[in-house]
C-alpha cells in the first residue's frame, strides 16, 4: 500500500476545482479573504512585520505579492512575510479538532506559488482546500498531543499543507509531490516556549510553514528527494514529534474518506483577536455584560477545558497581569476583564493604555477557573463564567461552542464585515472593494497577481 505521504500527494495534485463541493469552495475563498484581512490589519499598526522588512530587503525575483512591500519577491519570501502578518493579531481561524491555524499557512503559501506560477484561480481554490484538508487530518491523526508536548500544531501540521499547496500549484508528478511532503518535514517546528515571556514569537510559526512548505516543493520539482515515509515511520513526523510507536498513530482513518469528507468548512472563524480558547468565556461574559455594575462584582469564576489551563490561565499571576500585547492574548482573566469592562475584545484591547488600565486590571485579580469536561471538546473551544455579585447574586453563562465555529457560526455578512474593517485599517475603500471582490470571484480569474495587486499598496495606520 502507497505510503501516507503518497496518499496525500495523491489527493493534492489530482483534486480539481469541480471536484470540490459548493460548501467547501465557498469555505476556502471566504477564509482566505479574512486572513487576508487579519495580515492588512497587523501590518496597518506595525505587528509582525519584521518578515516583510527583511524579504524586501532579501530581494530576489519578482514573483509573487508582499504585502505592504509595494514590490515582488520569491515566492518563499512571499509566503513567510505575508504569513508571519495573517498571524500576528491572533485573529485569524482555527481548526478545533486538529488545533491548527490553518489559513494563515495555506493561504499565503498558495497564494505565493500560484502567483508565482501564473496560476488561475480555480486552480489555486483546488490548492488551498487540497492543503487545508492535509493540515487538518495530519493534526486529527493525534488530537492534542503536539500541544502536549510543547509544540505548535499550526507550524508541525502547516508545511505539509503548505507543501501540498505548493505542488499543486506547480502541477508536480505524484512522486515529486510525494518527495516534496518528504522534505517537509524536515522544516516542521514551531515551540510554545513563547508563553512563558510573553514574546511575540508565535507568528513565525506560520510564516516558517508557508516558507517551507513552498520551498519543499521547490526544491523537489528540481529533483531533491524526501522520504515517502515522512509521517508513519520509524523515525517519522509522529515518532519524532509525539514519542509514537510505528503503526500506533491512527493515519487510515484521516487518509481513507479524502474526498468525501471535508474538514474546510469546518475552520473556525474568530470574532475576537485572542487565543481562541479564551473565545467562549469571553462570549459568554459578553451575554452578561448588560445586566452586571461593576462595582459589584466580588467574584469571577471561567470554566474552561483542562487543555487551556497551561496556556490562557496558569501561570495565575502572570495572566491576572500580563505584561505585553501578546501575553494578554492568552490571558482569559485580561480577556474576560475587558470584555466586562469595556463591551469589547478587539485590536485596540491589547494596546498600552489597555494593559495598564486599573479598571480592567481589578476585575481580572478576581478571575479564578474551575475546570470542566466539555462534551463539545476537542471539537470546539468551549468555556463559560459565573460572576458573583455582592449580596449573594450569581450570574452564569456557558458557550459549549464557541462563536465562528460550525455549530454556532457567524453570518457570512459579520465575516465580510469583519474583512472590511481590518483591511480599511491598511487600504483605501476602492482597494478593499477591489480585493473582496476579486477573492469573492476567486474562480473566475485568469492569474492571480491582478486579484492581489491591492495587496501591495497596504500602508500602516
Amino acid at each position: 500500500m502507497p505510503t501516507a505521504a503518497a496518499r496525500f500527494a495523491d489527493f493534492a495534485v489530482s483534486l480539481t476545482y469541480d471536484a470540490i463541493p459548493p460548501e467547501a469552495v465557498a469555505a476556502a475563498k471566504l477564509h482566505l479573504l479574512d486572513t487576508l484581512g487579519c495580515a492588512l490589519a497587523s501590518h496597518a499598526v506595525g505587528l509582525a512585520t519584521e518578515g516583510t522588512r527583511i524579504m524586501s530587503a532579501q530581494g530576489g525575483s519578482a514573483a509573487a505579492t508582499l504585502i505592504g512591500g509595494g514590490e515582488r519577491v520569491p515566492a518563499p519570501s512571499a509566503a513567510f512575510a505575508n504569513a508571519m502578518l495573517a498571524h500576528g493579531l491572533d485573529f485569524d481561524d482555527t481548526h478545533s479538532g486538529s488545533m491548527t491555524h490553518v489559513s494563515a499557512v495555506v493561504g499565503p503559501a498558495a497564494l505565493a506559488a500560484g502567483e508565482a506560477r501564473g496560476a488561475d484561480g480555480r486552480t489555486a481554490i483546488a490548492a488551498i482546500v487540497a492543503g487545508s484538508e492535509i493540515v487538518t487530518r495530519i493534526g486529527l491523526a493525534v488530537p492534542r498531543r503536539f500541544h502536549a508536548r510543547g509544540f505548535h500544531a499550526t507550524s508541525v501540521c502547516g508545511v505539509f499543507g503548505a507543501a501540498a499547496a505548493a505542488a499543486r500549484l506547480g502541477e508536480l508528478a505524484l512522486e515529486r509531490a510525494t518527495s516534496a511532503l518528504g522534505i517537509a518535514g524536515s522544516f516542521a517546528g514551531g515551540l510554545f516556549a513563547y508563553l512563558d515571556e510573553g514574546t511575540a514569537t508565535k507568528p513565525v510559526h506560520p510564516a516558517w510553514a508557508a516558507h517551507g512548505g513552498v520551498l519543499a516543493a521547490e526544491l523537489a520539482g528540481h529533483g531533491a528527494e524526501g522520504p515517502s515515509t515522512v509521517l508513519e515511520g520509524r523515525f517519522g513526523l509522529y515518532h519524532a514529534f509525539v514519542d509514537a510507536e510505528p503503526g500506533s498513530v491512527d493515519l487510515e482513518t484521516q487518509l481513507r474518506d479524502l474526498g468525501s469528507r471535508w474538514e474546510t468548512p469546518r475552520i473556525a472563524y474568530k470574532p475576537y483577536p485572542a487565543c481562541h480558547f479564551v473565545h467562549a468565556s469571553v462570549g459568554a461574559a459578553a451575554s452578561l455584560r448588560d445586566a452586571i455594575d461593576l462595582g459589584e462584582v466580588e467574584a469571577i469564576e471561567v470554566t474552561i477545558p483542562e487543555a487551556a489551563v497551561p496556556i490562557v490561565l496558569e501561570p495565575a499571576d502572570v495572566k491576572r497581569a500580563p505584561r505585553s500585547e501578546y501575553e494578554g492574548k492568552f490571558s482569559l482573566p485580561f480577556c474576560v476583564a475587558a470584555m466586562l469592562a469595556t463591551g469589547r475584545v478587539d485590536v485596540a484591547t491589547f494596546g498600552p493604555d489597555a494593559l495598564a488600565d486599573e479598571t480592567i486590571r481589578e476585575l481580572a485579580r478576581k478571575v479564578t477557573y474551575r475546570v470542566h469536561d466539555y462534551a463539545s471538546w476537542p471539537g470546539a473551544y468551549p468555556g463559560g463564567i459565573r460572576v458573583t455579585l455582592r449580596g449573594g447574586r450569581v450570574l452564569e453563562a456557558d458557550q459549549p461552542y464557541q462563536l465562528g465555529s460550525p455549530e454556532n457560526p457567524m453570518a457570512r455578512e459579520q465575516i465580510v464585515e469583519k474583512f472590511r474593517g481590518n483591511a480599511s485599517l491598511a487600504l483605501g475603500d476602492a482597494d478593499v472593494e477591489a480585493l473582496e471582490s476579486a477573492i469573492d470571484a476567486l474562480e473566475q480569474q485568469d492569474g492571480l497577481a491582478h486579484a492581489v495587486e491591492p495587496l501591495r499598496r497596504a500602508r500602516t495606520s
